[in-house]
């Protein structure tokens, strides 16, 4: 073969193959790169790494733009007690240092007598028999005790326990009816009133004098005298347990 054969052949050999009128082009360093296996965990590493730096920057000048200024008159400590004008701190609602007991809802205990008891389930058949209210020819229980003086005198009527009345009616059986209601869901009513010196809404002490007695329709045989209830948790309870002795 002549020396101008064998150069033709080579330039030949040399020249880059071509497709669909281009030349072919060689892979990139960027393509050979993202072959390898470790190329995308370690682009996931490196972004994430970023990203928290970003926030760990964030969030510092954030604290440091809404750090409290102790001059600012706006921020205040709620913690503090609330005071007047004065810098004293407000009268606080008068409390019961310790828990009373029920008092007889009358000035002397001893002039007066229980002439209707409470109706009790456990009784004898003759001690509820006694306990029974008699009107218009029905027979109801009693769910109070009746109190009045044997010689039919009117006698003041006095709250039992300290608390606020909550009720204040005219009943046309029942009469003037004052209800009381006290801590602990107790309430005490007072029926077969005259001459009330209490209105709803009024805070009340123990012992302090809520009206006087009087007469009612429904126990108008009673003549002269206190129909006294007392609730547990909207229940009628024997108010003769509750009560001192004599």
């Amino acid at each position: 073969m002549s020396e101008q054969n064998k150069n033709q052949n080579q330039n030949h050999e040399e020249t880059p193959k071509t497709f669909q009128g281009g030349r072919a082009s060689r892979p990139s360093s960027w393509k050979k790169l993202l072959s390898k296996r470790w190329a995308y965990p370690a682009a996931y590493i490196a972004a994430a790494a970023i990203i928290l730096t970003l926030v760990w920057v964030y969030q510092d000048a954030s604290q440091k733009s809404f750090k409290p200024d102790p001059a600012n008159s706006s921020v205040q400590n709620t913690s503090t007690v609330n005071t007047d004008v004065t810098g004293q701190q407000p009268e606080s609602m008068e409390v019961v240092a310790q828990s009373e007991n029920l008092a007889w809802p009358v000035a002397d205990a001893a002039a007066v007598q229980v002439v209707k008891p409470f109706f009790d389930e456990n009784a004898t058949a003759d001690e509820q028999a006694a306990a029974m209210v008699e009107y218009d020819k029905t027979f109801t229980a009693n769910t109070g005790i009746d109190l009045s003086r044997a010689d039919d005198q009117t006698f003041e009527v006095r709250a039992a326990l300290s608390g606020k009345v909550t009720r204040v009616e005219q009943h046309p059986l029942a009469g003037n009816v004052v209800e009381i209601t006290h801590d602990n869901n107790l309430r005490t009513v007072y029926q077969s009133l005259n001459d009330l010196k209490v209105k709803e809404g009024d805070q009340v002490k123990q012992n302090d004098v809520i009206a006087s007695a009087g007469r009612n329709e429904l126990e108008k045989d009673l003549k002269t005298h206190l129909h006294f209830e007392v609730y547990q948790d909207a229940k009628p309870v024997n108010p003769t347990g509750l009560l001192p002795k004599k």
